[in-house]
């Protein structure tokens, strides 16, 4: 069983993580354009980080805060993701515009 800050810091990253496998699975995305080919296991990769970051929200916060919590992580992080995508590209010089 997980105690004091440990579920804390465990949902944050978990739910951060399963964002990001979910983004990389992306036909949009462009931070790693190789992983692409990988789509199916990054979305199992991603359900399962985000049941196991749900989990431990539940645990930290209870249960409704806990769903709550954790779908707003990873949340937040599906939003920002596109744009450090962005950034990076720019700050690449790789400024392709689409249109």
């Amino acid at each position: 069983m997980l105690t004091g800050s440990l579920p804390t810091t465990a949902y944050l990253a978990l739910g951060a993580a399963a964002a990001l496998c979910f983004y990389l699975a992306s036909p949009h995305q462009r931070l790693r354009p190789a992983l692409h080919r990988h789509a199916r296991p990054l979305r199992v990769a991603g359900w399962l980080l985000c049941l196991a970051g749900l989990g431990a929200a539940m645990q930290a916060l209870g249960p409704w805060a806990g769903v709550f919590a954790g779908l707003t992580v990873f949340m937040l992080a599906a939003v920002l993701l596109p744009y450090l995508d962005v950034g990076c590209r720019q700050r690449a010089g790789k400024n392709n515009h689409v249109g």
